[in-house]
Parts: C-alpha cells; sequence; structure tokens
C-alpha cells in the first residue's frame, strides 16, 4: 500500500475542489517540504476530522478522504506558508500510521463503484429552486452553479462538482463524498438540495 502524508482538516475535500492553507505549525511545515522533494511530486492525503481540532493533534479521523496536490507554495514570513491546492482522486485509509512528526497513513485509490444510470434531470428542478431561494436571499448575489457543458462527463464527477455549488454542513459534504457510487453520490446529493432549500426558505421568512 502507498503510504501519504495526512492533512486532517475541518472539512471534507470533494475532488475537483480548490483548497487553499496557511501553514504555521512545525510538523505541517514539514509535511510541506518532504511533499516538495517527494518523487511522486506535491502530494498529501486530507481527511475530514471526526472530532478534536485542526491545531495541536490528537483528533479522530474519517477514513475517507481525498488527495491533495500543492500547485502554489509561497513563503509568507514568520516561518509560514501559504498554499493553493487542487483535490484530485479519493482514497480510504487502510491504516494509520505513527504521527511522525505528522500523520501518515497507508491508503488505496478509491474510485467509484458501478451503481447504475444515474438521471441528470433528476437533480435540474431541485437546483433550480435552491438557487432561486437563493437568489431571493441573497439579491441576485448567488454565484450560479457552472453549465452543462462546462460540467465533467463522468457522472461521480459531474455530481461532485454539482456538490460545490450546494450549501451544506460537513457531516453532509463528508456523506457525499464517501456514497460508493454516483446513484449514492445522487440520492445523498438531493437530500442536501432539499435541505438547503428548507433552510434558506426559513431564513427568508426571519
Amino acid at each position: 500500500m502507498p503510504i501519504l502524508p495526512m492533512f486532517p482538516l475541518g472539512t471534507a475535500l470533494l475532488p475537483g475542489s480548490d483548497l487553499p492553507l496557511r501553514i504555521f505549525e512545525p510538523r505541517y511545515l514539514q509535511l510541506v517540504q518532504d511533499c516538495a522533494a517527494s518523487p511522486d511530486g506535491p502530494r498529501f492525503g486530507v481527511v475530514l476530522i471526526a472530532r478534536g481540532h485542526e491545531v495541536g493533534g490528537g483528533e479522530q479521523r474519517h477514513d475517507v478522504g481525498t488527495v491533495a496536490r500543492i500547485v502554489v507554495d509561497d513563503e509568507v514570513g514568520a516561518g509560514r506558508r501559504e498554499l493553493e491546492c487542487i483535490a484530485e482522486e479519493r482514497i480510504r485509509v487502510t491504516r494509520w500510521l505513527p504521527d511522525d512528526p505528522y500523520p501518515r497513513a497507508e491508503v488505496e485509490p478509491w474510485p467509484d463503484t458501478d451503481s447504475g444510470p444515474v438521471d441528470f434531470a433528476a437533480i435540474t428542478g431541485p437546483m433550480g429552486r435552491l438557487y432561486g431561494v437563493l437568489d431571493r436571499l441573497t439579491d441576485g448575489r448567488a454565484p450560479l452553479p457552472p453549465a452543462t457543458t462546462e460540467l465533467p462527463d463522468d457522472p461521480g464527477a459531474r455530481l461532485f462538482a454539482l456538490a460545490r455549488y450546494v450549501p451544506m454542513g460537513e457531516a453532509d459534504r463528508y456523506a457525499v463524498l464517501a456514497a460508493p457510487g454516483p446513484a449514492e453520490r445522487m440520492a445523498v446529493l438531493l437530500e442536501a438540495i432539499s435541505t438547503a432549500v428548507d433552510l434558506a426558505e426559513w431564513k427568508l421568512k426571519g
């Protein structure tokens, strides 16, 4: 099994997402340095913290995550670095290794399972309703999701892309990430959209 440096965060990182990071803890500064020197490229794994905090260690971690690749690494002084990363493929942790000095784990790629056909027409109406409500809530300032022609052709990747435009909590975002295949991801995403619509409508009434 390949071993990856791991960065537990308070967010579930979906494939295709941008990830800006400001690094200041010595263990993660070492992680960035080691990633830069890795023959496999500047890559590390990101998992959602199940319990605990990003700073200081000792957190409990979920085992489904995403590979992040560093595309910009800037030193900003006082021993701090600012990174711009892009999320790539989904992974599953098979074994956590001792933090020495930062978290590391044996991981395996976790591509989508074939969960049957996905009817994307089923999401068009709910997304339209969501953005109609968000448009009223923000006085027309809600960023619109991309046009269909701008979305990936692969069903699983397309759903990840759409999920990035749905306001949701980290538990729902993790459920989207951890759905085995596109059909299950569609069901999770439709539920998250329904929750987001209900919340936005409640805010409008307030």
